[in-house]
């Protein structure tokens, strides 16, 4: 595909996983996590990869072995701060695709889909939701009567009215390069964790006039993310099903 890039988050430690090996690494069927999101990457048709690396850099990279371009974010400011690290890879043409480096059960079909949906509706930025059953602690995609797309809320910031929506943000988002370059420099750290958030973008280019929209997941499982021993098994056994 022309003019795609992939930016993947791994600079995390990954602290409920309770093991010193940086999260991204830890295996599923003898392959790091973070190589199956490389490979669906790849399965979509982009070539140009960029991992974020940042706790034990070294040891991620080692593990890694499809070829891509590493950025090191140095300190963990949140994925605003996380993708801002790759700007000079993400550039101005073109799109780029945004993920994380724990989500091993997203697959390069769906990331085609989200695409081509991005391309079609013309959207400056696309969020990858997803429908599930108990949507708490996730960031809500608000829609208006029509289903069109109003906002996404983090949870602790929606109204009990908000917090109904079962359709959650998945934090894979697809952007027009040059809108999130602009984004980039206005995300600023006014939280309470005094990080910078990568979904607060969405608001800067919906404000700014930009089309922003939201590509509903099929199969709700491939936005899993693994952040516990438990949540690992759990990706495992979905990927051994799969392969019948």
């Amino acid at each position: 595909m022309e003019n795609l890039k992939a930016v993947i988050l791994a600079a995390g430690k990954g602290t409920r996983m309770e093991s010193d090996l940086p999260k991204v690494i830890h295996t599923i069927d003898g392959k790091p996590m973070v190589e199956y999101v490389i490979e669906s990457v790849k399965e979509a048709g982009i070539r140009d990869i960029c991992l974020i690396v940042g706790y034990k850099a070294e040891q991620v990279k080692a593990a890694v072995t499809s070829k891509v371009t590493y950025v090191y974010q140095e300190e963990q400011l949140g994925t605003g701060h996380a993708v801002k690290c790759a700007k000079d890879f993400i550039g101005d043409q073109g799109d780029v695709l945004v993920l994380c480096g724990d989500t091993p059960l997203i697959t390069g079909k769906t990331l085609k889909c989200a695409m081509d949906f991005h391309k079609e509706s013309n959207n400056q930025m696309t969020v990858i939701s997803a429908m599930i059953d108990n949507p708490a602690g996730y960031g809500r995609i608000i829609r208006d009567q029509d289903g069109n797309f109003v906002k996404n809320v983090e949870h602790k910031d929606a109204t009990e009215e908000e917090k109904k929506s079962h359709e959650v943000n998945s934090g894979m988002y697809i952007f027009h390069a040059s809108d999130l370059q602009n984004a980039l420099t206005k995300i600023n750290n006014n939280n309470a964790q005094g990080e910078y958030y990568l979904p607060d973008a969405l608001e800067i280019i919906k404000k700014e006039g930009g089309k922003v929209d939201a590509y509903i997941l099929e199969d709700s499982d491939e936005m899993a993310g693994v952040n516990t021993k438990a949540q690992l098994k759990s990706a495992a056994d979905i990927m051994a099903k799969r392969k019948g």
